[in-house]
């Protein structure tokens, strides 16, 4: 690799860092404010929220590599298109082939990112955070016990208990259940107490009184109880799921024999052709990012007004190669035999940066082919 290529590598590589640190931070606020919402509310402690947040951090970057790879490219090419570096070059002889290597290098860079990501180190993550969520819904007191809150288990249930005793009795509770559109029920008493029943949790409410609204007619009754047991069991999951997804198994355990994996997962074979292809589809992806970025700017060649419209048209395409993509993952789910279609939008994405270079680096090919021809 000469100097200049590495001139040009460092750049995209620098400029590249900063956007995507840029974008991941943008992402992970809005992911992590609905998160911290979650968690804290269901009684969590701020080190289980960031344990969540860094499990979650691999899927939410492979998420802004592509756009981030397209605004280091489209950057760097700006900026050297401004400052005539590019003209220099070209003035020497440089052509439009020649300058897309180091962002071919840059796409390779990238994609070698997005590959240890998708085929290692999501699937790690997600398969750690599905544990780590099972053993939280397995955690009654984690859900349940936390005094002087009002907490929502499920979006119909509200649980509230003024004080815990060091006894483990629950004083001065509360529990609101909606579950049920034509009745919804009130419960109020003095103790309470958490048993585990088997598999079961009950709750054992003490001198109460129970509120029952009939939605139809507005109809309230209640009821005086000395003790009642409700079975909080659908609220609080306390069996972990056995079945593994597909999208938290490395890449080589899905290379396998896919009836086995399809018996085992509970998923048909479109899924885990969809899923495996998809991971490597996803890196490809990133050089097309890279080379359109810098393909379409260099088309638009020198301008005092910048090239601004040649950047609105690039990501005008990465936009569409990439909504064109989303359309074949149901097709390839449905028919796991047309998992070459997954690789088709990257193949567009190649022929139009081909065919840009191309134009560049023959300008007036189209003015040839309309020029009359001139009789011997």
């Amino acid at each position: 690799m000469s100097k200049f290529d590495r001139y040009m590598l460092s750049q995209f590589l620098t400029l590249f860092s900063f956007f995507a640190l840029v974008l991941v931070a943008i992402f992970w606020i809005n992911r992590a404010v609905i998160l911290f919402d979650r968690l804290i509310g269901d009684g969590q402690t701020a080190l289980v929220f960031l344990e969540f947040t860094v499990l979650g951090l691999p899927r939410l970057i492979t998420t802004v590599l592509p756009i981030a790879t397209f605004a280091g490219a489209a950057y760097v090419i700006n900026r050297m298109t401004s400052e005539s570096e590019l003209t220099v070059l070209q003035a020497t002889g440089t052509g439009p082939w020649r300058l897309a290597r180091p962002v071919f290098a840059y796409g390779i860079c990238v994609a070698l990112m997005m590959s240890v990501l998708t085929h290692v180190l999501v699937p790690m993550t997600k398969a750690e955070l599905n544990q780590r969520e099972a053993e939280i819904s397995q955690n009654v007191t984690a859900r349940l016990l936390t005094e002087g809150t009002f907490l929502h288990p499920t979006s119909k249930v509200t649980f509230y208990t003024r004080l815990i005793g060091n006894d483990g009795v629950l004083r001065d509770v509360f529990l609101s259940d909606r579950r049920n559109p034509d009745e919804g029920v009130i419960y109020t008493a003095a103790e309470a107490y958490l048993v585990r029943n088997g598999n079961g949790t009950t709750l054992i409410m003490v001198d109460g009184l129970a509120q029952r609204l009939q939605v139809e007619g507005k109809q309230l009754a209640t009821a005086k109880f000395r003790d009642f047991s409700f079975d909080i069991s659908a609220l609080v999951s306390n069996s972990t799921d056995e079945s593994q997804s597909i999208d938290s198994m490395v890449t080589f355990d899905l290379l396998k024999n896919w009836d086995d994996l399809a018996a085992k997962t509970g998923q048909t074979h479109g899924d885990i052709a969809e899923e495996v292809n998809a991971r490597f589809a996803d890196p490809l992806f990133c050089i097309i990012a890279a080379m359109i970025g810098y393909a379409t700017l260099i088309m638009g060649g020198f301008s005092r007004f910048g090239v601004w419209r040649e950047i609105v048209i690039a990501f005008g395409l990465l936009i569409a190669i990439d909504g064109f993509s989303s359309t074949l993952v149901e097709t390839v789910r449905q028919d796991a035999s047309r998992w070459p279609v997954l690789y088709v939008p990257s193949l567009v994405g190649a022929m139009l940066v081909l065919a840009m270079i191309w134009q560049t680096a023959h300008p007036g090919w189209t003015k040839r082919l309309r020029a009359p021809k001139v009789a011997p």
